[in-house]
Formats: structure tokens, C-alpha cells, sequence
């Protein structure tokens, strides 16, 4: 029986569905079997407002994902974005346990906890962790050189960590309409963290980049360095915010703003110009935010493999010549495998795709080394077996 694995991202304006198996060669990506979209309803700004709307959405897009791909889904991977998703870091140090100093895999965990532990009240109220990411570990206050400090001797571990975090009742709310459509949640990932599989390269994300997402109602960032995710954020600006601006600077309709948006001003009774200075201020505006985190994290001007831009929204011909002007930067929009460009046509699959990668790999392509408990460890081999049950 093929492996396949479904990757499901619930945007605000649409639903995109990917199913993909193992290409048989660990140089080669998935190969997606088929697609499915759908137009979604009942979200705002990422936020579920009527799940039996949402559930219909999902329901049509896996229906032609499915069809396409002759394969029946019944489990999936499910990203997460929206308003909803923060940031949060804590540092946790334990005592080393042996008697001899050594730092040993069991160390870890605890050190891991400890930092967990340590997050402020406010960072877990009514959220739940989706990814919990170590940045750096230190060893008597002494930063190790690398992502793996067993077998070095000291007294005390230490270990700063990014935590993911997600308003709970939102991720409940998604995992349900996905759940009464028919399917099961395998895991739940972060949006940008998918995304970031197919849209960045190893080589961008050693060096420092930023990835910015712009969806219909959200911008979403996450920036990498030395191969780690070190910051998310979100901000609730999107594409929709420049259709608007325009149906409003030119008194016309929101249909003729969106058409004119994507560059259709041939015959257009509207001067070129205006049109984009309209998109030009928008645009700019949601820059200056990426911008001012960036400054904000200390990361301004400071990320050689610059800003790669994904997302609907990156298909406007000038975003990524406004995020150079504003950001100082290198900006390019992301490229999809040559390989994968026929069934993906564009940048704004980004997300869908990078979940069948997240299913195959169990999240290797963070480039993170990950330390599991034995609860985690029966975990992930009984998620391996469900895959071959009928």
C-alpha cells in the first residue's frame, strides 16, 4: 500500500488540499497524486465563525483533492495560522544527573520541561503549544556549538527555547470542522512553519531570512537563522486591505478593485498611475510592520538570504520590489519545484504542500535535533502503523 499523506491549509478566502507520496528517494520531494480547492466560508481573519460552513469547505476541497489523486483520505495534517498564533521564550536549566557530569539524552527532556515551566502565565492562558523549538543550550553558562549537548561535561544544562503557541478554542474549532467532515487530524503545524519546507532553502534558512505569507486577511512572518526558526508573528493586514483601498481611492466595486489588483488595467477608465500609488501605500504599510519586528528581534538589515515572499498576495507585481525598498533586503517570491509547478501553479500552495512534507519526515526538515519521552516515542510509532490500517 503507497504512502500517502494529505496536507489540509484553511485560509480565510480559500481551502487547499494536497495529497502527495513518498517519491521512493529521500533527494526527492513528495510527488502530489492530486489537489482540491475550495472557497472557504465561515473564517475571519484566520478565525473559525461558523464550523458547519468551514466543514462543508473542507468536505468539497478533499473531495476533488481526492478524486484527482484516486485515493481514499481519511487522516490529515492540519495548519494553523491566523491572528491566533504568538510567539513565547523561556530559558529552563536543570542539574545534570550523573554523578560524572556528563550531560546525557535524558537531561534534555528535563531541560526542555524546565523552560516550558518557565514561560509566563500569560503566554499559556487559554493557548496551547504547537511547536516548542530549542534555540540554544548552554552547559555551565557556557553556549554549546551546536544543536546537541550530550557527552559534554558540567554541573547545569540550560536551554532557551521559541515556544509556537495558538489560542486553544481556535485550534479545538478547526480540528472539529475538519473532524465532522470526515477526517482525522494526524498533527496540527504552524502556517508559516509549513510553508517554510517548500518555499526555503536550506542555504536561506543558515544564513537568515524571513519568509512573509500574505494572505487574503493576514501577513504571517517567520524568520530563520543557523537553520532555526527564531521568530512568528502575525499581523491582521492582508491582500483583501489593497482591494479595499482601492475600491475606496477609486469609488468602484470590490469585484472591479480585485480584478484591477491582479493587474488588469488594460481598458480600465483609471489612471495606471494612481492605481499604483493606491497599492504602492498599502503595500508599504504592511512592510513597515515586517520591519519594525524585524528591528524589534534585532534582525534589521541583517538577514543575507532576505525576504522570500508566498501567499496569494505575492502574485501583485510590485511586492516584492516595495519589501527590498522598505526592508533593505533582498526580496524575490517564492519558487515552487520545477517539478511540482503544474499541479501547484503558484506560491500560495506553499503552506498545503509543506504539511505532506511535515507527514512524511515528522518534522525533520525543522533541522532542529529532537529528544522525545517514551510517551512520545510509542506516539509516533503508533501514528506510523495507523497509516496501514484500513
Amino acid at each position: 500500500m503507497a504512502n500517502h499523506v494529505t496536507g489540509i491549509d484553511i485560509g480565510t478566502h480559500h481551502v487547499k488540499v494536497v495529497i502527495a507520496e513518498d517519491s521512493g528517494d529521500p533527494r526527492l520531494p513528495p510527488r502530489i497524486l492530486g489537489t482540491g480547492y475550495a472557497e472557504s466560508r465561515g473564517l475571519r481573519q484566520g478565525y473559525i465563525v461558523s464550523i458547519p460552513e468551514v466543514t462543508r469547505s473542507v468536505a468539497a476541497a478533499v473531495a476533488q483533492a481526492s478524486k484527482a489523486a484516486r485515493v481514499r483520505v481519511k487522516r490529515v495534517y492540519l495548519g494553523v495560522g491566523g491572528i491566533g498564533i504568538e510567539e513565547a521564550f523561556a530559558r529552563g536549566e536543570v542539574v545534570v544527573e550523573r554523578g560524572d557530569s556528563v550531560v546525557t539524552e535524558r537531561d534534555i527532556p528535563r531541560a526542555a520541561k524546565a523552560s516550558e515551566d518557565a514561560l509566563p502565565a500569560a503566554a499559556k492562558q487559554n493557548r496551547i503549544i504547537i511547536h516548542p523549538i530549542p534555540l540554544r543550550y548552554s552547559v555551565d553558562g557556557v553556549r554549546v556549538l551546536g544543536k546537541n549537548p550530550a557527552r559534554m561535561k558540567g554541573n547545569r544544562l540550560s536551554v532557551e527555547t521559541l515556544f509556537i503557541t495558538c489560542l486553544e478554542r481556535h485550534v479545538v474549532d478547526l480540528k472539529t470542522a475538519v473532524e465532522d467532515a470526515g477526517f482525522e487530524v494526524e498533527d496540527v503545524v504552524a502556517s508559516p512553519l509549513a510553508a517554510s519546507f517548500v518555499a526555503l532553502s536550506k542555504m536561506q534558512k543558515r544564513v537568515g531570512c524571513v519568509l512573509a505569507n500574505i494572505g487574503a486577511e493576514t501577513l504571517s512572518i517567520i524568520v530563520f537563522e543557523d537553520s532555526v526558526p527564531i521568530s512568528i508573528k502575525v499581523f491582521p493586514v492582508g491582500a483583501s486591505d489593497i482591494t479595499n483601498d482601492l475600491a475606496l481611492g477609486l469609488r468602484i466595486s470590490p469585484e472591479e478593485a480585485e480584478q484591477l489588483k491582479q493587474g488588469a488595467v488594460l481598458g480600465a477608465p483609471y489612471p495606471k498611475r494612481k492605481i499604483d500609488d493606491i497599492i504602492a501605500r498599502r503595500v508599504s504599510d504592511m512592510f513597515k510592520l515586517v520591519e519594525a519586528h524585524l528591528r524589534k528581534i534585532g534582525k534589521d538589515e541583517l538577514l543575507p538570504a532576505g525576504v522570500i515572499l508566498t501567499g496569494g498576495g505575492s502574485s501583485i507585481q510590485t511586492a516584492a520590489d516595495l519589501a527590498k525598498a522598505v526592508l533593505r533586503l533582498p526580496s524575490r517570491t517564492a519558487v515552487i519545484d520545477a517539478s511540482q509547478k503544474m499541479q501547484l501553479r503558484d506560491a500560495s500552495w506553499a503552506v498545503a504542500y509543506g504539511l505532506t512534507l511535515w507527514g512524511f519526515n515528522n518534522g525533520d526538515d525543522l533541522e532542529v535535533a529532537e529528544h522525545h519521552s517514551i510517551t512520545d516515542l510509542f506516539s509516533n510509532i503508533w501514528r506510523w502503523f495507523k497509516k496501514f490500517l484500513p
